[in-house]
C-alpha cells in the first residue's frame, strides 16, 4: 500500500485481472475464418452471376438436371463456405458462444458427411461409377445447350484427363450436333468430336477448334489417331490410382483441420463461459 504525500491518505494499487479468454486462440479462429468467409462469398457471387447470365432464375422450372449445373454447384459450395466462415469469424471476434456452437456443429456435420461419403464411395464403387457415367452422358447430350457444362467437359477432356467421351469417341454420337445423322441437316460437326478430344501438338500455339471434324465418319477412321481414344471414366480411374497417396494425404489434412477447428471453437467457448462466471 502506497501513501500519498499530499493528503497523507493511503492509495490502493489495484492489479488489473487478466482475461481468461485466450487472445491467440480467439484471433486464430477469427483470421482463419475470415479467409473462408471471403472465399465463400466469392464462390457464391460467381455462381449467382453465372446463373443470372444464363437467365436460370427465370427459367428454373424448365431446367433439367439442375444438380449437375456447375453454377448451381458453385452456389451450394459458396453458401456452405460462407455460412461456416461467418459463424466462426463473427463468433470468435464477438466472443459469441451461440455462433461458436453453430460453427462447431456445422463443422461436425460436414466432417460426418465427408466420412460417410468416403466410406460409401469405397463400398459402393460400382454405383458411384454408374452415377458418374449417367452424369457424363447428360453433359454430352446438353453439350451445346449450357456453356458452363460445355466448358467443364472441355476442361475434363483436354486439360485434366486427356480423354474423349465416356468410353471413347463414339459416345459423342449421343449429341445432336455430333451425331453422324446430323449431316443431313447441315451440321458441320456431324460424325466428329469436340476440339477438346484432340491430342495437342507440341508446337501448337493456337488451338485448332476444327480438329475433331469428321474423325468418326466412315472411311475416315485414320483420323481417330488425332483424338484421344480412351474414355473419361477409365482415365479418371487411372488418375485416382496414380494420385491415391496425394488424395489420401489431402483428405487426412482436411479432416484434421476440421477437427482442430471444432476443438478450438469448443475451447474458446469454455474460456468465455469461465470468464462470464466471474461476473456473477
Amino acid at each position: 500500500m502506497a501513501v500519498n504525500t499530499l493528503s497523507n491518505m493511503p492509495v490502493r494499487k489495484y492489479k488489473r485481472e487478466s482475461s481468461e479468454v485466450s487472445g491467440c486462440l480467439k484471433y486464430m479462429i477469427f483470421g482463419f475464418n475470415v479467409l473462408f468467409w471471403l472465399l465463400g462469398l466469392g464462390i457464391l457471387t460467381i455462381g449467382a452471376w453465372a446463373w443470372k447470365e444464363k437467365d436460370t432464375f427465370n427459367n428454373l422450372g424448365r431446367v433439367a438436371n439442375v444438380a449437375l449445373d456447375p453454377a448451381f454447384v458453385l452456389i451450394c459450395i459458396g453458401t456452405v463456405t460462407f455460412i461456416i466462415g461467418f459463424t466462426g469469424c463473427v463468433g470468435a471476434l464477438r466472443e459469441n458462444t451461440c455462433l461458436l456452437a453453430a460453427y462447431a456443429i456445422f463443422l461436425s456435420i460436414l466432417l460426418l458427411l465427408e466420412m460417410t461419403a468416403g466410406i460409401l464411395g469405397f463400398v459402393f464403387k460400382d454405383w458411384i461409377k454408374s452415377q458418374a457415367t449417367a452424369g457424363f452422358q447428360t453433359f454430352i447430350i446438353h453439350y451445346r445447350e449450357d456453356p458452363d457444362q460445355q466448358n467443364l467437359i472441355d476442361w475434363i477432356q483436354e486439360d485434366w484427363l486427356q480423354c474423349c467421351g465416356i468410353e471413347g469417341p463414339k459416345d459423342w454420337d449421343r449429341n445432336n450436333y455430333f451425331n453422324c445423322s446430323s449431316h443431313v441437316i447441315g451440321s458441320r460437326e456431324a460424325c466428329g468430336v469436340p476440339f477438346s478430344c484432340c491430342k495437342r501438338k507440341s508446337n501448337e500455339i493456337i488451338k485448332n477448334k476444327q480438329c475433331g471434324y469428321d474423325v468418326r465418319r466412315p472411311g475416315f477412321n485414320f483420323n481417330l489417331s488425332k483424338v484421344h481414344e480412351k474414355g473419361c471414366i477409365q482415365a479418371a480411374e487411372e488418375w485416382i490410382e496414380r494420385n491415391m497417396i496425394t488424395l489420401t494425404t489431402c483428405a487426412i489434412f482436411i479432416l484434421f483441420a476440421q477437427i482442430l477447428g471444432i476443438c478450438f471453437a469448443q475451447n474458446l467457448r469454455a474460456d468465455i463461459f469461465a470468464q462470464k462466471a466471474k461476473w456473477h
